[in-house]
């Protein structure tokens, strides 16, 4: 916050009060014990009764004297009413400006601001719309926020601990010493403070002792735009408006641009194992922003999907038990270097996906878990709120503060970091309150049903305000039937932009484990996705955890010699390509990576030495180039009208073909596939009209490390009804592969 928008904020905190000696001991006991409940009605200035004259109270323990320092220069000596450091002092009336001179133990003197002399700075309207949960900004209002106020430039810190007895502040600037600065406590539960003196880079946590059960704990900042880098876990102040973005191309594109008729190819990365340096230390986000962006530019993908790269304790987690909600993590560098990072993509006309984790949060002690001594975040009772699975607790999604908190994050995540679209980790977690639980381990609703109604409220609400950013979408990873998942919310859907095709990745991923001799039995596995292909707007993921845990990578789960295998994997990627739906693929299986993806290595990029990798890596590059360049594969991915059967019964031959058409009808490519390592000489089909079908894409070129069977070039149509269709191509189907023709006009 500018010092602008400070004016008239902070003004003088005063309070009439008696001579200075006359505090209880217990009150100046409470005081040096960091335990005083309101800290602000003792320390500070305080007007005397019946007196032209205000008494200032200080704790002060590193000082062995003090004095006032008043603005015309002179000094008044405080008196020291506790061993520990609290010390008072009576001054004249007239002036609200003052600050202490300090000498320590050491003999150094020290000029400090008095913390105690600024009033409050939170309007009264953020801490309603806080309450109601409708402060949807709160970033702006929360946190640690670097301000100058009456000339005094400091940090103000504000947290939100209902059920705290004192929030006080440790850190750098004070010695981490968690009796200096208690906070005031505001209405609507929030604490704040203005600490002059504070400043960007400084690390700090808040001490949180509880009305009840005498808990206390230092925890890092819910708020906290950085941390330290694990394991240690404090926050760390820091002024995000240092990055001058280069993106506005990119942005006001972004916001006239119909996602939903535009290609998008994802590349998902876990940035800690996509490469590794010389000293084999992961890359940081400006090394990122140059070699990965630069691969991924290359390869024609539109978008890179990051795993979770909030601040997280634990990598083995992969970033999916986060504790520092509003900061990237440290690992890769500064908060302004990932800005450099998204601006580097975004100049680059690539998009940047974030995986968002509103279902579950970990149980670290720093973190958001019992927060004041109460079940703040999460609920109470274990039935709701926790994941025993996964050793985690569930937002309590009911509580208006705490929809707040993941609403203003997922907010802040688009417009402060220009990040482009949120897809969001296990919502099907998030809608039944029975996920993964027995029949004894969940409470019903409301209605005595399964699914979550608060969660869903909380779901249709953030995906109302995420699309309020220009450009901005969501995507669900959602693996059950749950209906409406990408229908707008006014008819009664969740409002998200696309969600994940999970039942077509298990389909499609059972038929190419089959041996090919075998497939013919299994054909179903690679037709049933379409009878449902447009009941979503679906996007088609080779994910992370297809790789992972025993599942093998994507070419061992190719049965067959080593030919065999790429052969078949191109054949999956193309038919991937082929069918309806957006694309993703995760790092690694676009270069036939043979290992399971290991989060503590990195993607084997010496094996592209190997031509048959090397080869696999320019077919996905063609089929990117193919699936941007031709609206027929992009542009009506979730109707009935982009997509037409020519034959899905040629069984025996485990071969499928069939139309994808533009919304200019006319635009259209012919796809046939052949799932056998048998060549299909002399295999006709029907074709809408006549002439001459070019061959746009045969995943068996040599160019791919296949065996070059094709068409050279493309094959002339012949007029002959077949399919229901007034003329036929007859041509060379490759074994195990997937050929396109697209239809030579002018």
């Amino acid at each position: 916050m500018n010092d602008e928008k400070m004016k008239g904020v902070g003004a003088t905190n005063i309070t009439a009060v008696a001579a200075p000696g006359t505090l209880s001991p217990a009150t100046i006991d409470s005081v040096a014990g960091g335990y005083c409940t309101d800290a602000f009605a003792v320390l500070g200035p305080h007007a005397v009764a019946a007196r032209d004259a205000w008494t200032v109270r200080a704790f002060l323990p590193q000082a062995q004297t003090a004095d006032v320092l008043l603005p015309d220069g002179s000094r008044i000596s405080m008196e020291r009413l506790h061993k520990e450091g609290v010390f008072a002092a009576t001054m004249p009336g007239g002036t609200s400006r003052y600050q202490f001179h300090v000498i320590d133990m050491y003999g150094i003197e020290t000029i400090l601001d008095d913390a105690y002399r600024f009033g409050t700075i939170i309007t009264s309207f953020d801490l309603h719309l806080h309450s109601e949960g409708k402060l949807y900004e709160s970033w702006n209002t929360m946190g640690a926020h670097c301000m100058t106020i009456d000339g005094v430039p400091g940090v103000r810190f504000a947290v939100w601990a209902p059920n705290a007895e004192t929030v006080s502040v440790a850190g750098d600037f004070n010695s981490w010493d968690t009796r200096r600065h208690p906070m005031r406590h505001r209405d609507a539960g929030i604490w704040e403070i203005f600490l002059p003196g504070a400043k960007e880079g400084d690390s700090y946590k808040y001490l949180v002792r509880s009305r009840l059960q005498g808990y206390q704990q230092l925890k890092c900042d819910p708020y906290g735009f950085a941390s330290e880098n694990p394991p240690k876990s404090a926050s760390i102040v820091c002024d995000l408006s240092h990055h001058k973005w280069n993106d506005s191309a990119w942005m006001e594109e972004r916001g006239n641009r119909n996602w939903l008729k535009a290609p998008i190819s994802v590349y998902e990365v876990h940035l800690e194992s996509w490469a590794r340096d010389a000293e084999g230390q992961p890359l940081t986000y400006r090394q990122l922003a140059e070699r990965l962006v630069g691969y991924v530019k290359d390869m024609g993908y539109t978008h890179i999907e990051l795993m979770p790269i909030q601040e997280h304790p634990f990598s083995g987690s992969w970033g999916y038990q986060v504790t520092g909600y509003f900061a990237p993590t440290s690992r890769f560098g500064s908060p302004a270097d990932f800005m450099f990072f998204v601006d580097a993509c975004h100049q680059a006309g690539i998009g940047v996906i974030m995986d968002w984790v509103p279902a579950h949060f970990p149980k670290d002690a720093h973190g958001l878990a019992y927060f004041d001594g109460t079940s703040l975040y999460e609920h109470s009772d274990p039935r709701l709120g926790e994941h025993r699975d996964w050793g985690t607790l569930i937002f309590n999604f009911g509580r208006n503060e705490v929809r707040e908190f993941l609403v203003s994050n997922a907010l802040f995540w688009l417009k402060q970091y220009h990040i482009d679209g949120l897809r969001v980790d296990a919502v099907a977690s998030m809608l039944y309150l029975d996920y993964s639980r027995k029949a004894d381990e969940w409470i019903p609703n409301k209605y005595g049903g399964r699914e979550n109604l608060e969660a869903i409220e909380f779901l249709r609400r953030f995906n109302e305000q995420a699309h309020t950013v220009p450009g901005a979408f969501t995507i669900a990873e959602e693996s059950t039937s749950f209906p409406g998942v990408s229908r707008p919310v006014y008819t009664g859907g969740l409002g998200f932009t696309m969600k994940w095709n999970m039942g077509w990745m298990h389909d499609m991923l059972h038929y190419f484990t089959e041996d090919p001799v075998h497939r013919k039995y299994q054909h179903n596995h690679i037709t049933f996705s379409l009878l449902y292909a447009f009941t979503e707007n679906f996007l088609l993921p080779i994910s992370h955890d297809e790789v992972v845990y025993g599942k093998k990578s994507l070419i061992g789960k190719m049965p067959g010699d080593q030919w065999q295998k790429f052969a078949n994997a191109r054949a999956f990627l193309g038919y991937m390509f082929a069918h309806p739906g957006k694309k993703l693929l995760f790092m690694g299986c676009d270069i036939g990576d043979y290992d399971e993806w290991n989060s503590n290595s990195s993607v084997p990029w010496d094996i592209l030495r190997f031509p048959i990798h090397d080869g696999l890596r320019h077919y996905v590059k063609a089929l990117n180039q193919l699936y941007r360049d031709n609206p027929a594969l992009h542009q009506v991915e979730f109707e009935h009208g982009g997509f037409e059967w020519i034959d899905f019964s040629d069984v025996d031959q485990s071969s499928i073909s069939f139309l994808r058409r533009a919304e200019d009808q006319s635009d259209c490519i012919v796809f046939a596939c052949n799932f056998t390592p048998v060549p299909r000489l002399g295999y006709a089909i029907g074709v809408p009209e006549g002439g001459f079908y070019r061959e746009v894409l045969n995943s068996d070129s040599a160019l791919f490390g296949g065996s070059n069977c094709g068409n050279a070039g493309g094959v002339m149509s012949v007029d002959e009804a077949r399919h229901g269709r007034p003329h036929t191509i007859t041509f060379t189907l490759p074994p195990l592969a997937v050929v396109a023709f697209k239809l030579a006009r002018g």
